[in-house]
């Protein structure tokens, strides 16, 4: 189902960047389950540039049972930009969750007013896939904007109005990014390398589809592909509780 979403995103990369390969950890390059009846694919893919220090995408595919699309893309420690997030889920046809979004690294308002604000036009045209739903396992308050799209939908949306939000979301991003101006300051980059290691952390402290990786492929692959991967400057937490 996401596999056009992928695929525009992989044009848009390589035809827009200077790309280098980022090592992906021995082992969490990709997996194949063999739990159960459904047979299930998991595929990951990293690379850097100079404006962007990591361009992460997965694609879990179990044919009609679950297709998932997971992307996070971090500026460089130079740039103060949000991250980008994208995370799309299908379990069958008619069960599918969408979101999207400029994740913002602080809250105060000048920060918001550059970075925030400017989506606002592309959400309002695409009402429909920003339902205000519940979040269950975030705080909506923290690395979500308030112009996320977030929904529950079905397949035709996904095709006649996500694909195209999405393509909007994504030519904003690349201007976003291309507009800022690099941080020189070093107390400056610090506080953005502190931010997204905050980020690492709260995110994989959270994230709800560490029970979906475990059904699939196992809790010890899991929660490597979590730490060593997903979220490579997040500590476990019995570790984290340490220092």
């Amino acid at each position: 189902m996401f596999h056009p979403f992928k695929e525009y995103l992989e044009e848009q990369i390589f035809n827009r960047f200077d790309l280098q390969s980022r090592p992906i950890p021995a082992g969490l390059e990709s997996n194949i389950s063999d739990r159960g009846k459904n047979r299930a694919t998991i595929q990951s893919w990293c690379y850097q540039c100079p404006q962007l220090r990591k361009i992460r995408y997965t694609y879990i595919d179990a044919g009609e049972t679950a297709q998932v699309f997971n992307s996070v893309m971090y500026p460089s420690h130079n740039y103060d930009v949000p991250l980008l997030g994208i995370d799309f889920l299908s379990f069958g046809k008619k069960k599918i969750l969408v979101v999207l979004d400029f994740q913002p690294l602080f809250r105060d308002r000048p920060y918001q007013e550059k970075y925030i604000e400017p989506m606002r036009e592309i959400r309002d045209k695409y009402n429909e896939l920003a339902q205000n739903l519940e979040m269950k396992f975030y705080d909506a308050n923290q690395y979500f904007s308030k112009y996320l799209l977030f929904a529950k939908t079905d397949a035709e949306t996904v095709v006649n109005r996500l694909f195209p939000a999405y393509q909007e979301y994504i030519q904003l991003y690349w201007q976003t990014l291309a507009a800022a101006q690099p941080l020189t300051n070093p107390d400056e980059i610090q506080r953005i390398v502190r931010a997204q290691k905050d980020y690492d952390q709260y995110s994989a402290e959270r994230d709800p589809a560490h029970g979906l990786f475990s059904s699939y492929f196992g809790s010890e692959w899991s929660e490597r592909f979590l730490y060593e991967f997903l979220f490579e400057d997040a500590s476990p937490l019995a570790v984290a509780s340490t220092r």
